[in-house]
C-alpha cells in the first residue's frame, strides 16, 4: 500500500478542521447568546400578556378571563371577571418583571453577545408562545374566554393561534440568521 498523496492529506485535515470550527463557533455563539435570547422570551411573554389583557380585555371589552363560563350578567360575575383579569395582569407583571432582572443579569456578563436583533427576535418568539399557550389553553381547552365571541369566534381564535405561530417563526429565523451572520463575520 503506498503512501498517500500529501496535497489530498492536508485537504482533509484542512476540511476537518474548518468543520470542526464552524461547529465550535456554532456552538459558542449559540451559548453567548443563550441568556438574552432567554431574557427576551421571557419578557416577551410578559409584554404578549400586557398587550393581550390592556387591548383585548380593557381597551376593546372583547372578552374577559371567564367570560364565556360567568358571562358580564351580573354584579357578582362582573366582580369574579375583574379579579381574575388581575390575576391574569399580575401573572405578566411577574414574568415581565423576572424578563428584566434576567436581562439585567445578562448585562452583566461579558461572556454574553449582545445583539438587537437577536433580543427581538427573542422577543417575538416571548410574544408568539404567550399567544399559542393562551389561545391553546384558555381558548380551546378550558373554554373560559374566546378572543371575539359570537359568530365568528372560532375564526378570531384561530387568528389568535395563527398570529402567536407567525411571531415564533419569524424570531426563530430571525435569530438563525443573526447566528448565521455570526459565524460568517468570526472567520
Amino acid at each position: 500500500m503506498g503512501r498517500g498523496n500529501l496535497s489530498e492529506d492536508s485537504s482533509i485535515v484542512s476540511t476537518s478542521l474548518s468543520i470542526r470550527f464552524n461547529i465550535v463557533t456554532h456552538s459558542e455563539t449559540s451559548n453567548r447568546q443563550s441568556p438574552l435570547i432567554t431574557a427576551g422570551i421571557v419578557l416577551g411573554i410578559g409584554l404578549g400578556g400586557f398587550f393581550d389583557g390592556i387591548v383585548l380585555h380593557q381597551i376593546l371589552q372583547w372578552h374577559h378571563m371567564l367570560s364565556n363560563v360567568r358571562p358580564l350578567t351580573t354584579i357578582s360575575n362582573i366582580d369574579l371577571n375583574m379579579v381574575w383579569d388581575g390575576l391574569f395582569h399580575a401573572f405578566d407583571w411577574v414574568m415581565t418583571v423576572i424578563g428584566i432582572v434576567l436581562l439585567w443579569r445578562a448585562g452583566g456578563r461579558d461572556d454574553v453577545r449582545w445583539s438587537s436583533k437577536t433580543f427581538f427576535a427573542s422577543l417575538l418568539i416571548g410574544f408568539g408562545l404567550f399567544n399559542l399557550v393562551e389561545g391553546l389553553i384558555d381558548h380551546q381547552i378550558l373554554g373560559i374566554h374566546h378572543v371575539k365571541p359570537g359568530p365568528n369566534q372560532l375564526a378570531w381564535d384561530l387568528g389568535f393561534l395563527a398570529l402567536g405561530a407567525l411571531l415564533v417563526a419569524i424570531g426563530w429565523i430571525m435569530i438563525q440568521q443573526n447566528k448565521q451572520e455570526s459565524i460568517v463575520n468570526s472567520q
